[in-house]
C-alpha cells in the first residue's frame, strides 16, 4: 500500500514538472517566433524604405531641393499619392499677362509667386514669355497647385515643383528617330511639287538653301526634273511633336546632269556637304548673309548720311526690317562680338587665314554667338538693328581680304574644302552607306 502511494505521488510530481518545464520552453519558442518576425519584419521595411530612396534617386522626376532620406520616405509616398490625382490644366498666354498675373490666377499667394519667380531666373527669364505661350499646370483635390511645366525647347521642359520648399528640373524628352526618303519629279517647282510629295515644308527649305550655290530656282528648274533626297526627323515620344534633322542625302538630276550631296562630318568638326568626289557644296564666303533685302548702299565713296562728308563706305547696306536673321557668310569662328563704336552692335567673323566678314548695326545676337564660337554658313548669328550710326534698319555687310574690306559683290568666290587622304576615305564609306540607307528606304 506505502509503495503504491509512493508511486503513484512520484507520477503526478513528474508530470507536473514535465509540464512546467514543456511550458515554460513553448513560451520562450515563441516569443523568439514573434521576435524573429518582428525583426524580419521590420528588416524588409528598411529594405523597401532603403530601395525606395535607390528609386527615388534615380528618377528624373526628382525635385532638385528635397533630400532623400528615411526621414522624408513618408512625406514623398503621399506626395506620390498626390501625383496621381493630379488634374491638368493648360493656360495659353494672352497679351497683357505676365508670369506673376499667370501665377496669381492660379490662387498662388504673393509670397509663393516671388519665392518662384527668383529662383526660376536661374533657369528661365519669366520677361520671355510670348503671346499663345502655353504652361501646363497640375492642381490636386483641393484644387492647389503641386506643379507646372514651361517648354524650353521642343524635347526639353522646365518642371516647377510647388511645396514647403520649390523644386525645379530640366527634363529631357525621349526621341524616336525615324529616317525618311523621298523621289519625285518637278512639274510646277521645286516647292509646290515637294509639299504634293509630302515633303515637310522645313526640310524643303534646307534644300533650296543647299542647292542656292549652284541653281537659280527660276531660271534653271525645268520639268521632269527629278529630285531624290533623305532626312532624319525626331518624333518626341511625349507629345508626338516632330524636330526635322538634317538632310543626309540630296540628288537635283536637271536632262540628266545630277548634282548630288551628302552630308558630312569633317575632321574640323563642321557638318557639310559634298559631292562624291569629295568636293564642297558650298563656296566660303556669301555674297548676301539675309533673305529678302534690298541693297540700300553700295561699296564706294559715298556721301554719309549723318556726317554729311564724302567717305569711303567699306561694307553694302542691305535694308531689311529690323528682327531680320542674319546669316554667317562662311564656316569659321566667332572673333568679336559687342558693340564698335559707330557700328553699334558688331560680330565679325575669322573664315581662315585670308578672310573675314564682318556685320555691324544688329539689333540683337543669337543665342550663345560668343567670341571663340564655332559657326557654320548660313547659321543664324544675329538680327537686323539700327545700333550705332544708323539712320533705319539695316545690315552693313563687309568681307575682308588679308586686312583689308573688299566689294563683296565683286567678290570671286574662293572654292570651298576638298577632301583628301584620310578624311576622303572615310567620306567615301559614310556616303556608300548614305546612299544604299536612301535606296532601301524608296524601295522597300
Amino acid at each position: 500500500m506505502t509503495i503504491n502511494l509512493l508511486k503513484t505521488s512520484f507520477l503526478v510530481v513528474f508530470l507536473l514538472v514535465g509540464y512546467y518545464l514543456f511550458y515554460i520552453q513553448y513560451e520562450k519558442l515563441l516569443n523568439l517566433n514573434l521576435n524573429f518576425k518582428n525583426e524580419y519584419s521590420q528588416n524588409e521595411v528598411f529594405k523597401n524604405i532603403n530601395n525606395s530612396i535607390d528609386n527615388i534617386s534615380n528618377n528624373n522626376d526628382t525635385v532638385n531641393n528635397v533630400l532623400l532620406d528615411k526621414k522624408n520616405i513618408e512625406t514623398l509616398v503621399k506626395q506620390d499619392n498626390l501625383d496621381h490625382q493630379f488634374i491638368k490644366l493648360e493656360v495659353k498666354v494672352k497679351k497683357g499677362d505676365t508670369f506673376s498675373s499667370i501665377l496669381k490666377n492660379k490662387n498662388l499667394e504673393d509670397k509663393k509667386v516671388y519665392e518662384i519667380i527668383s529662383i526660376l531666373k536661374d533657369f528661365y527669364d519669366p520677361k520671355k514669355l510670348k503671346v499663345d505661350d502655353k504652361l501646363i499646370f497640375y492642381q490636386n483635390k483641393k484644387k492647389i497647385i503641386k506643379k507646372f511645366e514651361i517648354n524650353l525647347d521642343i524635347d526639353k521642359l522646365l518642371v516647377i515643383h510647388i511645396g514647403d520648399t520649390i523644386g525645379i528640373e530640366e527634363k529631357k524628352l525621349e526621341k524616336i528617330l525615324h529616317k525618311i526618303s523621298h523621289e519625285f519629279n518637278i512639274t510646277e517647282s521645286l516647292y509646290t511639287d515637294g509639299i504634293k510629295n509630302d515633303v515637310p515644308q522645313n526640310i524643303l527649305i534646307k534644300l533650296i538653301k543647299l542647292f542656292s550655290f549652284d541653281l537659280d530656282f527660276q531660271r534653271d528648274i525645268r520639268k521632269d526634273t527629278l529630285v531624290s533626297i533623305s532626312y532624319d526627323l525626331n518624333q518626341i515620344k511625349e507629345n508626338n511633336k516632330i524636330e526635322y534633322q538634317d538632310l543626309n542625302y540630296a540628288l537635283i538630276s536637271i536632262d540628266g546632269k545630277k548634282l548630288e550631296y551628302f552630308k558630312f562630318l569633317t575632321n574640323d568638326g563642321y557638318v557639310d556637304y559634298f559631292n562624291r568626289e569629295g568636293k564642297n557644296v558650298k563656296k566660303s564666303i556669301l555674297k548676301t548673309p539675309l533673305d529678302g533685302a534690298r541693297i540700300s548702299s553700295n561699296f564706294g565713296m559715298r556721301k554719309h548720311p549723318i556726317s554729311g562728308y564724302n567717305k569711303m563706305h567699306k561694307g553694302v547696306d542691305f535694308a531689311a526690317p529690323s528682327g531680320t536673321p542674319i546669316y554667317a557668310g562662311g564656316n569659321g569662328i566667332i572673333e568679336y562680338v559687342g558693340r564698335n563704336g559707330g557700328y553699334g552692335k558688331y560680330i565679325r567673323i575669322r573664315h581662315n587665314n585670308e578672310y573675314k566678314t564682318a556685320y555691324a548695326h544688329l539689333s540683337s545676337y543669337k543665342k550663345g554667338i560668343s567670341k571663340g564660337a564655332r559657326v557654320n554658313q548660313g547659321d543664324i548669328i544675329g538680327y537686323v538693328g539700327s545700333t550705332g550710326n544708323s539712320t533705319g534698319p539695316h545690315l552693313h555687310y563687309e568681307i575682308i581680304f588679308q586686312n583689308k574690306q573688299i566689294n563683296p559683290l565683286k567678290l570671286k568666290l574662293p572654292s570651298g574644302k576638298i577632301l583628301k587622304g584620310e578624311e576622303l576615305e572615310r567620306f567615301k564609306k559614310e556616303y556608300k552607306k548614305i546612299y544604299a540607307d536612301h535606296l532601301n528606304l524608296l524601295f522597300e
